[in-house]
């Protein structure tokens, strides 16, 4: 493999932060540990850059100008599953679930240790393309809708909604064991989540918004109290 060949087999990182200083310790530490690093200082390079490269992962930081990292990743995730690692100075654990509701993977809190940067990124990068749920097909109905898990899309007549890929491990984890009761513990090791921080519920609450014609009161994905989560399946 020439050179050319392997480079262009590198994680292909964009870090997005309004410092300069972060961003070039970031891209720096980064491509010296195997990734290639784009940089941008705020979200309106971020979108010129994503019209044009195709990135494996972003690393995003909370609190920037103009358009903060959290309507960034949520208007991202419209039509965009990429994995969103955010960068931020709150340290208070709504904060940090409040990122996770708006579609990140993981969070990092300012400051840190660039290898622990490198170490989260490596992790999300490997549960997203090998990860090892299987479902006997492909697609399946959940309440009205049908689930194509190849295009991560659920689709009811003309209406698609896509998930991201953190909703899709979890919809295809439970859905590999549909009708069983699947401990909160049990889901974040096999979706390679954390299993703290309410980690699990709040990507459970995403879900169900967008399969539950009712959120608050579910029929497909139900939690049994004191157990962990079940959810009700058809397959076709």
């Amino acid at each position: 493999m020439s050179p050319l060949e392997k480079r262009a087999d590198l994680p292909h990182i964009l870090v997005i932060d309004d410092d300069e200083r972060i961003r070039q310790l970031a891209s720096r530490y980064l491509q010296e540990n195997g990734f290639i690093a784009c940089v941008a200082a705020d979200a309106v390079q971020a979108w010129d850059l994503l019209e044009l490269l195709e990135f494996d992962a972003l690393v995003v930081d909370i609190m920037m100008p103009g358009q903060s990292g959290l309507d960034f990743t949520r208007v991202l995730r419209q039509t965009n599953d990429i994995p969103v690692l955010l960068l931020t100075a709150l340290g208070e654990a709504t904060d940090r679930i409040a990122g996770l509701e708006c579609g990140a993977d993981d969070y990092l809190a300012k400051p840190f240790e660039p290898k622990e940067l490198v170490l989260r990124l490596k992790a999300i990068l490997r549960r997203r393309p090998k990860t090892k749920i299987e479902v006997e097909n492909s697609t399946f109905k959940v309440g009205r809708w049908c689930y194509n898990s190849v295009y991560k899309e659920l689709q009811d007549g003309a209406d698609i909604v896509r998930v991201t890929a953190a909703e899709d491990n979890l919809l295809r984890a439970l859905a590999s064991r549909a009708g069983e009761v699947i401990s909160r513990e049990e889901l974040a090791q096999i979706c390679g989540f954390d299993s703290g921080e309410r980690t699990i519920d709040v990507q459970v609450t995403r879900l169900r918004r967008k399969i539950e014609d009712d959120p608050k009161m579910p029929r497909c994905l139900q939690t049994i109290r004191g157990k962990g989560y079940l959810l009700r399946i058809e397959r076709v």
